[in-house]
Protein backbone atom coordinates (compact mmCIF):
# COMPACT_ATOMS: atom_id res chain seq x y z
CA UNK A 1 0.00 0.00 0.00
CA UNK A 2 0.92 3.20 -0.67
CA UNK A 3 3.62 2.19 -3.43
CA UNK A 4 4.18 3.91 -6.70
CA UNK A 5 2.41 3.17 -9.72
CA UNK A 6 2.19 3.82 -13.40
CA UNK A 7 1.63 7.73 -13.01
CA UNK A 8 0.27 7.64 -16.81
CA UNK A 9 -2.94 6.81 -14.94
CA UNK A 10 -3.23 10.32 -13.97
CA UNK A 11 -3.31 13.68 -15.84
CA UNK A 12 -1.96 16.85 -15.27
CA UNK A 13 1.59 15.84 -14.00
CA UNK A 14 -0.42 13.86 -11.12
CA UNK A 15 1.66 11.26 -9.30
CA UNK A 16 -0.04 7.70 -8.84
CA UNK A 17 -0.29 6.23 -5.75
CA UNK A 18 -1.29 1.83 -5.53
CA UNK A 19 -3.75 1.63 -2.68
CA UNK A 20 -5.49 -1.72 -1.00
CA UNK A 21 -8.82 -0.71 -2.01
CA UNK A 22 -8.74 0.85 -5.11
CA UNK A 23 -6.40 0.44 -8.40
CA UNK A 24 -4.62 3.56 -7.78
CA UNK A 25 -4.83 6.94 -6.01
CA UNK A 26 -3.96 10.18 -8.14
CA UNK A 27 -1.25 12.79 -5.49
CA UNK A 28 -2.45 15.88 -7.65
CA UNK A 29 -0.50 18.80 -8.35
CA UNK A 30 -1.46 22.15 -7.19
CA UNK A 31 -4.17 23.90 -9.85
CA UNK A 32 -6.24 20.44 -9.96
CA UNK A 33 -8.21 18.14 -8.31
CA UNK A 34 -10.31 14.75 -9.01
CA UNK A 35 -9.93 11.04 -9.51
CA UNK A 36 -7.64 11.37 -12.19
CA UNK A 37 -6.17 15.00 -11.85
CA UNK A 38 -8.67 16.04 -14.31
CA UNK A 39 -10.23 19.34 -12.92
CA UNK A 40 -9.18 22.16 -12.54
CA UNK A 41 -9.41 23.69 -8.98
CA UNK A 42 -10.94 26.49 -8.64
CA UNK A 43 -9.26 28.17 -5.36
CA UNK A 44 -10.79 28.14 -1.67
CA UNK A 45 -13.30 30.85 -3.01
CA UNK A 46 -15.48 28.61 -4.89
CA UNK A 47 -18.15 28.00 -3.55
CA UNK A 48 -17.74 31.04 -1.37
CA UNK A 49 -17.39 30.65 2.27
CA UNK A 50 -18.30 34.13 3.14
CA UNK A 51 -21.89 35.10 4.16
CA UNK A 52 -24.36 38.21 4.05
CA UNK A 53 -23.11 38.77 0.53
CA UNK A 54 -19.23 38.85 1.06
CA UNK A 55 -16.23 39.00 -0.70
CA UNK A 56 -13.94 36.16 -0.95
CA UNK A 57 -10.64 37.17 -1.51
CA UNK A 58 -7.88 34.16 -2.36
CA UNK A 59 -4.79 34.85 -0.89
CA UNK A 60 -1.02 33.92 -2.68
CA UNK A 61 1.81 32.16 -1.02
CA UNK A 62 3.56 35.10 0.47
CA UNK A 63 0.46 35.47 2.92
CA UNK A 64 0.88 31.92 4.26
CA UNK A 65 3.16 31.92 7.11
CA UNK A 66 4.38 29.24 9.61
CA UNK A 67 1.19 26.83 11.15
CA UNK A 68 -0.85 29.75 10.31
CA UNK A 69 -2.78 28.45 6.75
CA UNK A 70 -5.23 31.19 6.10
CA UNK A 71 -6.65 30.90 2.09
CA UNK A 72 -8.54 33.23 1.80
CA UNK A 73 -10.35 36.59 3.60
CA UNK A 74 -13.42 37.75 3.54
CA UNK A 75 -14.09 41.62 2.40
CA UNK A 76 -17.46 41.95 4.77
CA UNK A 77 -20.46 44.16 3.55
CA UNK A 78 -21.05 47.16 5.67
CA UNK A 79 -22.48 46.71 9.02
CA UNK A 80 -21.10 43.05 9.37
CA UNK A 81 -17.89 41.27 10.95
CA UNK A 82 -16.41 38.18 11.84
CA UNK A 83 -14.39 35.70 9.59
CA UNK A 84 -17.18 34.66 7.45
CA UNK A 85 -18.46 38.26 8.14
CA UNK A 86 -20.95 36.55 10.11
CA UNK A 87 -22.31 38.74 12.70
CA UNK A 88 -24.56 41.44 11.98
CA UNK A 89 -22.93 44.39 13.64
CA UNK A 90 -25.19 47.43 12.99
CA UNK A 91 -27.73 47.74 16.23
CA UNK A 92 -28.79 50.75 17.82
CA UNK A 93 -26.29 51.53 20.38
CA UNK A 94 -28.88 53.36 23.05
CA UNK A 95 -28.50 57.59 22.00
CA UNK A 96 -32.65 57.08 20.55
CA UNK A 97 -33.93 54.34 23.94
CA UNK A 98 -31.73 56.61 26.35
CA UNK A 99 -29.69 53.18 27.15
CA UNK A 100 -26.84 56.05 26.82
CA UNK A 101 -27.23 58.08 29.54
CA UNK A 102 -27.20 61.83 29.40
CA UNK A 103 -24.15 62.26 31.66
CA UNK A 104 -22.07 60.51 28.32
CA UNK A 105 -22.86 62.89 26.25
CA UNK A 106 -20.62 66.30 25.90
CA UNK A 107 -19.88 68.95 23.70
CA UNK A 108 -17.73 71.88 22.43
CA UNK A 109 -20.77 74.21 23.04
CA UNK A 110 -24.24 74.98 23.30
CA UNK A 111 -26.48 77.14 21.83
CA UNK A 112 -28.73 79.31 24.53
CA UNK A 113 -31.84 80.35 22.37
CA UNK A 114 -34.99 82.66 23.23
CA UNK A 115 -33.41 85.08 26.11
CA UNK A 116 -30.86 81.96 26.87
CA UNK A 117 -34.10 80.26 28.62
CA UNK A 118 -33.66 77.72 25.63
CA UNK A 119 -30.82 75.35 26.00
CA UNK A 120 -29.95 73.37 23.28
CA UNK A 121 -27.90 70.91 24.72
CA UNK A 122 -26.09 67.51 23.86
CA UNK A 123 -28.22 65.32 25.50
CA UNK A 124 -31.14 66.38 23.42
CA UNK A 125 -29.05 65.06 20.37
CA UNK A 126 -31.25 61.86 20.52
CA UNK A 127 -32.60 60.55 17.03
CA UNK A 128 -36.12 61.24 16.83
CA UNK A 129 -36.62 63.57 19.91
CA UNK A 130 -39.94 65.75 19.68
CA UNK A 131 -40.89 68.91 21.55
CA UNK A 132 -39.71 72.65 21.22
CA UNK A 133 -35.95 72.28 21.69
CA UNK A 134 -35.66 68.58 20.66
CA UNK A 135 -31.58 68.70 19.54
CA UNK A 136 -28.12 69.39 19.97
CA UNK A 137 -27.17 72.88 18.32
CA UNK A 138 -23.64 74.54 18.98
CA UNK A 139 -22.38 77.94 19.50
CA UNK A 140 -22.96 80.23 16.64
CA UNK A 141 -19.57 81.40 17.82
CA UNK A 142 -17.86 78.17 18.27
CA UNK A 143 -15.38 77.78 14.90
CA UNK A 144 -14.73 74.46 15.59
CA UNK A 145 -18.11 72.49 17.00
CA UNK A 146 -18.18 68.98 18.08
CA UNK A 147 -20.57 66.15 19.64
CA UNK A 148 -18.96 63.59 21.44
CA UNK A 149 -20.26 59.77 23.03
CA UNK A 150 -18.40 57.97 25.78
CA UNK A 151 -19.68 54.61 25.40
CA UNK A 152 -18.16 53.08 28.74
CA UNK A 153 -16.61 50.31 27.65
CA UNK A 154 -14.76 49.35 24.11
CA UNK A 155 -17.30 48.82 21.35
CA UNK A 156 -17.49 48.49 17.35
CA UNK A 157 -19.10 51.32 16.22
CA UNK A 158 -19.99 50.46 12.32
CA UNK A 159 -22.53 53.47 11.63
CA UNK A 160 -24.61 56.87 12.26
CA UNK A 161 -27.75 57.73 11.87
CA UNK A 162 -28.49 61.82 11.63
CA UNK A 163 -31.13 64.07 11.82
CA UNK A 164 -31.45 67.56 11.70
CA UNK A 165 -33.99 69.69 13.18
CA UNK A 166 -36.52 73.04 13.65
CA UNK A 167 -35.57 75.86 15.66
CA UNK A 168 -38.16 78.62 15.55
CA UNK A 169 -39.73 77.00 12.75
CA UNK A 170 -36.99 76.91 10.09
CA UNK A 171 -35.09 74.07 9.47
CA UNK A 172 -31.21 73.65 10.56
CA UNK A 173 -28.69 70.37 9.70
CA UNK A 174 -25.85 69.51 9.67
CA UNK A 175 -24.69 69.12 5.55
CA UNK A 176 -21.35 67.54 5.90
CA UNK A 177 -19.05 66.08 9.16
CA UNK A 178 -16.23 64.49 10.09
CA UNK A 179 -15.89 61.13 12.92
CA UNK A 180 -12.87 61.19 14.89
CA UNK A 181 -13.06 58.13 17.70
CA UNK A 182 -10.66 57.18 20.52
CA UNK A 183 -10.09 54.81 23.13
CA UNK A 184 -9.23 56.94 26.07
CA UNK A 185 -10.74 60.21 25.28
CA UNK A 186 -7.81 62.23 24.96
CA UNK A 187 -5.81 60.99 21.54
CA UNK A 188 -8.37 61.06 18.83
CA UNK A 189 -8.22 59.34 15.23
CA UNK A 190 -10.90 60.83 12.26
CA UNK A 191 -11.80 58.04 9.96
CA UNK A 192 -9.88 58.26 6.99
CA UNK A 193 -11.05 57.95 3.39
CA UNK A 194 -8.25 55.64 1.95
CA UNK A 195 -5.13 57.43 1.20
CA UNK A 196 -7.58 60.46 0.75
CA UNK A 197 -7.23 61.85 4.25
CA UNK A 198 -9.92 62.38 6.46
CA UNK A 199 -13.47 61.10 5.64
CA UNK A 200 -16.10 63.67 4.42
CA UNK A 201 -19.89 62.15 5.23
CA UNK A 202 -22.85 64.05 3.67
CA UNK A 203 -25.21 64.57 6.34
CA UNK A 204 -28.84 65.79 6.45
CA UNK A 205 -30.73 67.86 3.45
CA UNK A 206 -33.49 69.13 6.02
CA UNK A 207 -34.93 69.19 9.25
CA UNK A 208 -36.66 65.69 9.98
CA UNK A 209 -35.44 63.30 7.43
CA UNK A 210 -32.60 60.48 8.42
CA UNK A 211 -29.03 59.84 6.41
CA UNK A 212 -27.38 56.83 7.21
CA UNK A 213 -23.82 56.81 6.47
CA UNK A 214 -22.05 53.32 6.80
CA UNK A 215 -18.66 53.01 8.00
CA UNK A 216 -15.79 50.75 5.55
CA UNK A 217 -15.35 49.11 8.39
CA UNK A 218 -16.42 48.81 12.48
CA UNK A 219 -14.27 50.39 14.59
CA UNK A 220 -13.49 49.82 17.57
CA UNK A 221 -13.77 52.44 20.17
CA UNK A 222 -14.60 54.08 23.34
CA UNK A 223 -15.01 57.58 22.63
CA UNK A 224 -16.96 58.78 19.33
CA UNK A 225 -17.44 62.69 17.95
CA UNK A 226 -19.10 63.80 15.62
CA UNK A 227 -17.85 66.90 13.86
CA UNK A 228 -19.74 69.10 11.95
CA UNK A 229 -17.84 70.65 8.59
CA UNK A 230 -20.90 72.57 7.30
CA UNK A 231 -24.07 73.66 8.19
CA UNK A 232 -27.51 74.85 6.95
CA UNK A 233 -28.44 78.01 9.21
CA UNK A 234 -26.89 76.75 12.77
CA UNK A 235 -24.95 73.00 13.36
CA UNK A 236 -27.92 71.64 14.60
CA UNK A 237 -28.24 67.45 15.41
CA UNK A 238 -29.55 64.50 16.42
CA UNK A 239 -28.60 61.22 15.66
CA UNK A 240 -27.96 57.56 16.58
CA UNK A 241 -24.92 54.93 17.11
CA UNK A 242 -24.91 51.97 15.01
CA UNK A 243 -22.40 48.83 15.80
CA UNK A 244 -22.42 45.98 18.44
CA UNK A 245 -20.37 44.49 21.38
CA UNK A 246 -16.43 44.27 20.53
CA UNK A 247 -17.18 39.88 21.13
CA UNK A 248 -20.63 39.99 19.10
CA UNK A 249 -21.39 36.45 18.11
CA UNK A 250 -19.73 34.88 21.85
CA UNK A 251 -22.05 37.79 24.27
CA UNK A 252 -24.89 35.11 24.70
CA UNK A 253 -26.65 34.50 28.50
CA UNK A 254 -24.77 31.42 29.44
CA UNK A 255 -28.18 30.47 32.06
CA UNK A 256 -28.29 32.48 35.07
CA UNK A 257 -31.92 34.15 33.89
CA UNK A 258 -33.24 30.84 31.88
CA UNK A 259 -32.04 28.63 34.77
CA UNK A 260 -29.50 26.34 31.95
CA UNK A 261 -27.36 27.17 35.51
CA UNK A 262 -29.16 24.97 38.05
CA UNK A 263 -29.46 25.91 41.74
CA UNK A 264 -26.73 24.17 43.18
CA UNK A 265 -23.88 25.58 41.05
CA UNK A 266 -25.12 28.94 42.63
CA UNK A 267 -23.14 29.79 45.64
CA UNK A 268 -21.87 32.26 48.21
CA UNK A 269 -19.99 32.99 50.73
CA UNK A 270 -23.08 33.93 53.20
CA UNK A 271 -26.61 34.36 53.07
CA UNK A 272 -28.82 37.03 54.79
CA UNK A 273 -31.56 36.10 56.29
CA UNK A 274 -34.50 38.92 57.47
CA UNK A 275 -35.04 39.62 61.15
CA UNK A 276 -32.95 36.40 61.40
CA UNK A 277 -35.51 33.93 60.14
CA UNK A 278 -34.66 31.21 57.51
CA UNK A 279 -38.30 31.60 55.87
CA UNK A 280 -37.16 34.93 54.77
CA UNK A 281 -33.98 33.94 53.49
CA UNK A 282 -31.55 35.34 50.31
CA UNK A 283 -30.50 32.93 48.67
CA UNK A 284 -27.49 32.57 46.58
CA UNK A 285 -29.72 30.79 43.50
CA UNK A 286 -32.07 33.40 43.59
CA UNK A 287 -28.95 35.49 41.96
CA UNK A 288 -31.02 35.29 38.62
CA UNK A 289 -31.08 38.13 35.85
CA UNK A 290 -34.72 39.72 36.93
CA UNK A 291 -35.45 37.42 39.20
CA UNK A 292 -39.22 37.94 40.75
CA UNK A 293 -40.68 37.62 44.14
CA UNK A 294 -40.57 39.02 47.43
CA UNK A 295 -37.34 37.08 47.82
CA UNK A 296 -35.39 37.60 44.50
CA UNK A 297 -31.76 38.18 45.10
CA UNK A 298 -28.48 37.30 46.83
CA UNK A 299 -27.46 39.23 49.73
CA UNK A 300 -24.27 38.63 51.67
CA UNK A 301 -24.83 38.14 55.50
CA UNK A 302 -22.40 41.13 56.31
CA UNK A 303 -21.07 43.98 54.39
CA UNK A 304 -17.89 42.87 53.97
CA UNK A 305 -15.37 42.84 51.32
CA UNK A 306 -14.74 39.49 52.07
CA UNK A 307 -18.28 37.84 50.84
CA UNK A 308 -18.28 36.76 47.33
CA UNK A 309 -21.00 34.89 44.60
CA UNK A 310 -19.78 32.48 43.04
CA UNK A 311 -21.33 30.61 39.57
CA UNK A 312 -20.15 27.16 38.42
CA UNK A 313 -20.97 27.39 34.61
CA UNK A 314 -20.59 22.95 34.51
CA UNK A 315 -17.84 23.38 31.97
CA UNK A 316 -14.96 25.68 30.51
CA UNK A 317 -16.68 28.78 29.05
CA UNK A 318 -15.09 31.63 26.96
CA UNK A 319 -16.54 34.41 29.26
CA UNK A 320 -17.24 37.32 27.76
CA UNK A 321 -19.46 40.02 29.86
CA UNK A 322 -21.64 40.30 32.41
CA UNK A 323 -24.41 42.25 33.31
CA UNK A 324 -25.53 43.25 37.07
CA UNK A 325 -28.77 44.09 39.10
CA UNK A 326 -29.56 44.87 42.13
CA UNK A 327 -33.16 44.55 44.17
CA UNK A 328 -35.31 46.02 47.10
CA UNK A 329 -35.68 44.63 50.83
CA UNK A 330 -39.47 45.48 52.21
CA UNK A 331 -38.91 48.97 50.27
CA UNK A 332 -34.80 49.08 51.13
CA UNK A 333 -33.03 49.54 47.66
CA UNK A 334 -29.53 47.58 47.91
CA UNK A 335 -27.01 46.55 45.27
CA UNK A 336 -23.34 46.42 44.63
CA UNK A 337 -21.82 49.54 43.28
CA UNK A 338 -18.81 48.70 42.06
CA UNK A 339 -16.68 45.19 42.27
CA UNK A 340 -13.91 42.87 40.68
CA UNK A 341 -14.41 39.53 39.17
CA UNK A 342 -12.22 36.32 39.44
CA UNK A 343 -11.96 33.20 37.66
CA UNK A 344 -10.73 29.42 37.95
CA UNK A 345 -11.12 25.90 36.57
CA UNK A 346 -10.68 24.20 39.64
CA UNK A 347 -12.61 26.48 42.15
CA UNK A 348 -9.40 26.09 43.99
CA UNK A 349 -7.12 28.63 42.37
CA UNK A 350 -8.69 31.56 41.36
CA UNK A 351 -7.21 34.69 39.19
CA UNK A 352 -8.82 38.36 39.60
CA UNK A 353 -9.64 39.59 36.09
CA UNK A 354 -7.53 42.51 34.94
CA UNK A 355 -6.90 44.34 31.71
CA UNK A 356 -4.61 43.64 29.23
CA UNK A 357 -1.35 45.69 30.53
CA UNK A 358 -3.15 46.55 33.61
CA UNK A 359 -1.16 46.22 37.00
CA UNK A 360 -4.20 45.58 39.24
CA UNK A 361 -7.53 44.26 39.31
CA UNK A 362 -10.06 46.00 37.43
CA UNK A 363 -13.10 46.84 40.06
CA UNK A 364 -16.21 47.32 37.41
CA UNK A 365 -18.72 49.74 38.13
CA UNK A 366 -22.01 48.51 39.00
CA UNK A 367 -25.73 49.35 39.62
CA UNK A 368 -27.03 52.76 41.23
CA UNK A 369 -30.86 51.14 42.21
CA UNK A 370 -32.42 48.30 42.59
CA UNK A 371 -33.60 47.55 39.08
CA UNK A 372 -31.70 48.51 36.35
CA UNK A 373 -29.36 46.21 34.61
CA UNK A 374 -25.81 47.33 34.09
CA UNK A 375 -23.33 45.86 31.64
CA UNK A 376 -19.58 45.08 31.87
CA UNK A 377 -17.43 43.79 29.09
CA UNK A 378 -14.03 42.04 29.42
CA UNK A 379 -11.88 43.75 26.95
CA UNK A 380 -9.78 40.70 27.50
CA UNK A 381 -12.40 37.14 27.31
CA UNK A 382 -11.34 34.42 29.64
CA UNK A 383 -11.67 30.77 29.29
CA UNK A 384 -13.38 29.48 33.17
CA UNK A 385 -15.94 27.29 34.44
CA UNK A 386 -16.27 29.13 37.85
CA UNK A 387 -16.16 32.92 38.16
CA UNK A 388 -17.01 35.19 41.05
CA UNK A 389 -18.38 38.17 41.71
CA UNK A 390 -16.20 40.08 44.20
CA UNK A 391 -17.93 42.98 45.90
CA UNK A 392 -16.07 46.30 46.20
CA UNK A 393 -18.75 49.05 47.29
CA UNK A 394 -22.50 48.79 47.96
CA UNK A 395 -25.40 50.51 49.20
CA UNK A 396 -27.66 49.46 51.82
CA UNK A 397 -26.67 45.79 52.00
CA UNK A 398 -24.17 43.74 49.28
CA UNK A 399 -27.31 42.61 47.15
CA UNK A 400 -27.10 40.90 43.38
CA UNK A 401 -28.67 39.87 40.59
CA UNK A 402 -26.63 38.80 37.98
CA UNK A 403 -25.86 37.08 34.34
CA UNK A 404 -22.78 36.14 32.39
CA UNK A 405 -22.36 36.13 28.79
CA UNK A 406 -20.16 34.71 26.70
CA UNK A 407 -20.31 31.03 24.63
CA UNK A 408 -18.76 27.62 24.96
Amino acid sequence: AGDFCDSIECLNGGTCLSQDELPFYCLCPEGFTGPICNVTEKGPCFPNPCRNDAECQALGEEALRGDVFQQYVCECQQGYTGIHCETRCAMPLGMETGAIADRQISASSVHLGFMALQRWAPELARLHRSGIVNAWTASNYDRKPWIQVNLLRRMQVSGVVTQGASRAGRAEYVKVFKVAHSLDGKRFRFIQDGNSGDKIFTGNVDNNGLKVNMFDAPQELQYVRLMPVGCHRGCTLRFELLGCEVNAGCDEPLGMKNRTIPDKQITASSTYRTWGLSSFSWYPHYARLDQQGKFNAWTAEKNSASEWLQIDLGSQKQVTGIITQGARDFGNIQYVAAYKVAHSNDGVKWTEYKDSGAEGSKIFPGNFDNNSHKRNVFETPFMARFVRILPVAWHNRITLRVELLGCS
